[in-house]
């Protein structure tokens, strides 16, 4: 029996964005848009297209994992597999046909994936830099990210996204399914271009607070697993985006404070191990690309982990305190 492929989009005030995502589908596939509570044209838009509009119960707080889950239940049973795919983005035209393949020809494979671009890099650095981070190595891996193609049997059998969770929903997800055995892969095919519209660093700075709140949830829940690597990750936040600066400024200030040069070389040294890493990422980099690239690659890397470690602190105090985590949203409305 041949497999029956539906598509499911999520989006909220994604605009032309949107209009663009849904034009690159085509036909021949079901498709179901899931609005998150937009306040532009966004639900117009889609009924246009012909997609079967799903809207969220506001009165709920809203999350890309349940959107997700919303967007596979109105797909039916008769759907084998689903494509995920984020409003802000737009289908490669051979990509579908693609991921069919491989899922057909691999029995074990829950999930596939293939190379996710940025629409304009050289619009902002931000947008530059969310390219780099889509260039997955095709071959195995251990996650997946929020545009890709899953077997419907893998998804069910999993139990779904996470519908709590405001951040790290795909590799939550991605656990799970390889707890059951099955695989993940990134093949080597375009997949979508993607419109990340970051041009100020506040976005970009709570783009990368909204990660280390997933580090942070990802190695609560997963705790001890030997599937997945958050916990080393959030060690190293930790340490690069809390423990060295905090370290540091305590000495320098107490040394200036008591007139203790000693004390005050000491925290300069701890201040200087920054500087080492990013030299230490900056010659990593240089191997690969230019050296501007290697030096901005490297500046943001470090100037991310204070930003997750805020994060990780955000998810930790919501927990203590009982209190349910909202999205952290770094996007505004496309026009």
């Amino acid at each position: 029996m041949s497999d029956v492929l539906g598509i499911v989009v999520i989006g909220r005030n994604e605009g032309e964005r949107l209009v663009r995502c849904l034009a690159s589908i085509g036909g021949g596939h079901p498709v179901v848009y899931v609005d998150s509570g937009s306040t532009d044209d966004s639900v117009a838009a889609a009924t246009r297209a012909g997609a079967r509009v799903v809207a969220l119960d506001m009165a709920i707080p809203f999350t890309a994992a349940r959107a997700r889950n919303a967007g596979r239940a109105a797909l039916g049973a008769e759907v084998t597999l689903v494509q995920f795919v984020d409003g802000d983005c737009a289908l490669d035209p051979a990509w579908l046909a693609h991921g069919m393949a491989t899922l057909a020809g691999d029995a074990g494979l829950a999930a596939v994936f293939g190379r996710r671009r940025e629409i304009r890099p050289d619009a902002s650095r931000y947008n530059w830099l969310c390219d780099i981070e889509w260039a997955v190595p095709p071959g195995p891996v251990n996650y997946c990210g929020g545009d890709v193609m899953m077997r419907a049997a893998a998804l069910d059998a999993a139990g779904g996204y996470p519908d709590a969770m405001i951040a790290g929903e795909e590799p939550d997800l991605s656990i799970r399914m390889r707890a059951l055995g099955w695989r993940i892969a990134c093949v080597p095919f375009e997949m979508t271009r993607h419109d990340a519209a970051i041009t100020r660093f506040g976005q970009w700075w709570r783009r990368a607070v909204r990660s280390g709140h997933a580090y942070a949830e990802l190695a609560a829940r997963h705790r001890g697993s030997p599937l997945q690597d958050y916990g080393r990750r959030l060690r190293g936040v930790a340490f690069w985006g809390g423990a060295v600066p905090l370290a540091g400024a305590t000495l320098l200030l107490i040394g200036a404070l008591a007139g203790k040069a000693a004390v005050v070389a000491a925290g300069g040294a701890v201040l200087a191990l920054a500087l080492l890493q990013f030299a230490r990422i900056a010659w990593r980099e240089r191997r690969r690309r230019p050296l501007r690239e290697a030096l901005t690659l490297a500046t943001f890397l470090m100037l991310a982990k204070p930003a997750q470690t805020l994060g990780a602190l955000r998810y930790a105090l919501g927990r203590i305190g009982g209190r349910g985590a909202t999205i952290i949203e770094y996007k505004g409305a496309s026009a």
